[in-house]
């Protein structure tokens, strides 16, 4: 069989690890040959490819980033875009293809599995958002960059007496948020499930000090909002799957904390560093168990499925299945973490 493979999205950990799994059994035990399209769909869309041999993944296992390159591109958002991909698809005499990213990137592969592609899905994201699978790759990855910054900003917020707002990725969920804030000892969490009362986190902040604590660690998704609706910086851009481009809410909360407690106030937005970097022992582990996973399905004729973790498992289910709905933070791992609050 031809074989192509796309990432699309985000960058994320893990991704070299998923390709370099489809490589090595695809090819060295099935004797397929896999085709690596580039830069997301804007590969299949503008006819950009590579050959993925054996000697080409090598050494891929630690590496962060994807030697594909990705991108946001929305195949259907563009003119005749499902037909150009198709084309590019009969052109290169492409049997199946395997998907590598999120929400966005899997929604594409589902309506082109309707269209007749024989697709395979790969859960992708940072964010551990999509349904379907219990953990993405990538995000234990971001976790712990996340907790080691927050461990660092301890010390310099200890040392100045300072409150230290650190902002991480999650538009629409707090994973991140909530299992860095809660491995790094954060003194309030905000995420996108729970809108937020700005009184009530000064108020927490105060009774802190007056408890001879000088300093405190605030942890903000990029998605968290107060319960007024004022305080979240929007840029009004969207990429090509219509999502606004988020950021500034550290800032603001930092701001709004200075000016309402009178405690001198910083703001850390850690942002695309989550994403970069070698992935953890344990994101490649499930990397390599997907990637193993997906071309075990392809090999199988087992089309139009999503590779996922349930438990300790690695299963298929139904592409719609996993980009069906937001996987939100769990009330109660949430109220877990807000013991420590304050």
């Amino acid at each position: 069989m031809r074989i192509g493979v796309l990432t699309g999205g985000g960058d994320c950990p893990g991704l070299n690890a998923v390709i370099r799994a489809v490589v090595r059994k695809g090819v060295g035990e099935y004797g397929h040959t896999i085709i690596g399209y580039r830069h997301g769909w804007r590969g299949p869309l503008e006819g950009q490819s590579m050959d993925l041999s054996l000697p080409a993944v090598r050494g891929l296992l630690p590496r962060g980033g994807t030697i594909l390159g990705t991108s946001r591109t929305n195949p259907y958002k563009t003119d005749d875009g499902p037909r150009r991909v198709l084309a590019t698809l009969a052109r290169d005499r492409v049997d199946a293809l395997i998907v590598i990213g999120g929400e966005d990137t899997l929604g594409v592969a589902r309506r082109l599995f309707d269209d007749g592609v024989r697709v395979v899905g790969v859960p992708k994201t940072i964010d551990n958002d999509l349904s379907g699978t219990d953990f993405t790759f990538g995000f234990h990855t971001a976790v712990q960059t996340a907790t080691d910054a927050i461990d660092r900003l301890h010390t310099t917020a200890e040392s100045h007496d300072r409150v230290m707002v650190v902002e991480v990725m999650g538009r629409h969920a707090g994973w991140i948020a909530t299992y860095a804030g809660m491995a790094g000892g954060a003194d309030i969490i905000l995420i996108p499930e729970e809108p937020f009362d700005i009184d009530e986190i000064c108020d927490r902040l105060r009774h802190r000090h007056q408890q001879g604590a000088n300093f405190s660690v605030v942890v903000a998704a990029e998605g968290a909002t107060p319960k007024e609706g004022t305080m979240q910086l929007q840029t009004g851009e969207t990429d090509d799957f219509g999502h606004v481009r988020l950021g500034g809410i550290g800032v603001r909360l930092s701001e709004e904390i200075e000016q309402r407690t009178g405690f001198e106030a910083r703001m850390t937005a850690l942002g695309h560093l989550l994403r970069g970097g070698s992935p953890s022992a344990y994101d490649r582990v499930i990397a390599t168990r997907f990637g193993i996973e997906a071309i075990d399905a392809v090999h199988e004729g087992d089309f139009g499925r999503m590779v996922a973790l349930r438990g300790t498992d690695v299963v298929r289910i139904p592409i719609e299945e996993g980009v069906s709905q937001l996987k939100t933070v769990d009330g109660r791992l949430f109220e877990a973490a807000a013991v420590f609050f304050g």
